[in-house]
């Protein structure tokens, strides 16, 4: 439904309004309707979504609407979720208990494998930091906007910035989130370009998750019949980076998304969600929530790491709905190479399928990529279609 109410954006430097009234017939709406400058609004006010929710928006605009998000909902399909569940993993002991060990390995094979994502417990994060966590990215996004707008930016060479929605400009459809997000690893910001209300615990949290990583990057190279230490020592977890999203109660979610459906560009992704819900893993052509459990993180595979398996490991769609109820919030480390801040030294690097999985049976199934070309492609097709069959042999 196109909005009964004047739509607002609001423009800071300039201090004016713009308003959009919805013309009374669908002909009239087409030609009325200028796109890019809505968008261009909604980018130059700074004050993302949350901005749009708090001077009182009952209807969404229309650069947030996703079609297929109602063809989706009038088909039922959006209403169909199965009832599986990711599979649950329990680190507890795994360094003291070979046994334990082998067992736990089995089921990140089988989870990585099947799934492609998988939660874990007993993950050595305290839940006290993954509540700080949450309320660090919180406070951020809640603060006064001109101190938030300081770091608004599209400029992506940058280590700190705030937007919402990376792809603004060049999706379909807007998704309703705004997002804090930091390049930590190999080159992290200094402290001073940390946003202060999350400085401390961003810092904190990010050096843990880096450890966490190491443990996830051992595992899963022994689920791939490999020394424990494959994937670290040839630099798999040497870059990180951080995503702080934030999405505002929605007041029509049965028309747009928190996050469209995707599969992740990284090697690995570790996600901490707050209790509210909403994410979806495509499995076996059905959505399944992935249900917040207290202590518990998210782990699911990149299009990276299913390339250098050989299709061995699998990277899924996965995406995440808007709700009526929020904010909801999480916190999402990518073990990934970032082309905008590679060393020059790693610029053409190659990536392709590990040789010691390889055979006369098993042939490669990729040839071998640049990130460069890799997230290009990415960017490119991100919500229509997989990357990675680009690069298929």
């Amino acid at each position: 439904m196109v909005s009964s109410c004047p739509v607002y954006f609001l423009t800071s430097i300039m201090e004016k309004v713009i308003v959009t009234y919805p013309p009374e017939n669908q002909s009239e709406l087409e030609s009325n309707y200028d796109r890019k400058s809505e968008l261009k609004a909604f980018d130059d006010s700074k004050s993302g979504v949350k901005g749009l929710v708090d001077v009182g928006l009952t209807k969404i605009p229309r650069i947030f609407i996703h079609e297929q998000h109602r063809l989706d909902d009038n088909s039922g399909s959006r209403s169909r979720v199965s009832n599986f569940g990711i599979p649950i993993l329990d680190l507890d002991g795994i360094d003291k208990d070979a046994n334990l060990r082998t067992d736990i390995i089995n089921k990140v094979q089988h989870a990585c494998e099947k799934w492609g994502f998988f939660q874990v417990v007993n993950h050595g994060i305290p839940e006290s930091v993954l509540h700080e966590m949450i309320d660090g990215i919180c406070r951020f996004h809640e603060q006064e906007l001109e101190v938030k707008k300081q770091l608004y930016s599209r400029d992506y060479t940058q280590k700190v910035i705030y937007n919402s929605n990376h792809d603004l400009y060049r999706s379909p459809a807007a998704s309703w989130r705004d997002t804090l997000s930091c390049v930590l690893a190999p080159d992290p910001p200094s402290p001073e370009e940390l946003p202060v209300v999350c400085r401390e615990i961003l810092t904190d949290f990010s050096n843990k998750v880096s450890k966490l990583g190491v443990t996830l990057f051992e595992l899963l190279s022994e689920a791939l019949g490999l020394n424990p230490s494959h994937l670290k020592d040839i630099g798999y977890t040497d870059g990180l980076y951080f995503l702080g999203h934030y999405y505002p109660a929605c007041p029509e979610p049965e028309l747009t998304w928190g996050t469209s459906a995707h599969s992740d560009s990284s090697f690995l992704t570790v996600l901490l969600q707050d209790q509210i819900g909403g994410l979806q893993v495509l499995h076996e052509n059905q959505w399944v929530d992935v249900s917040p459990i207290p202590g518990a993180l998210v782990v699911n595979l990149g299009d990276m790491l299913q390339l250098i398996s050989n299709d061995r490991f699998i990277s899924v769609r996965h995406r995440v709905l808007a709700k009526d109820v929020g904010p909801r919030i999480s916190a999402a480390c990518f073990f990934k190479k970032l082309r905008t801040h590679l060393p020059p030294e790693n610029s053409f690097k190659l990536y392709g399928p590990i040789k010691e999985l390889l055979s006369e049976e098993n042939p490669p199934k990729y040839r071998e990529v640049t990130v460069e070309e890799l997230i290009s492609h990415y960017m490119k097709v991100q919500n229509e279609a997989s990357a990675l069959d680009h690069f298929k042999l």
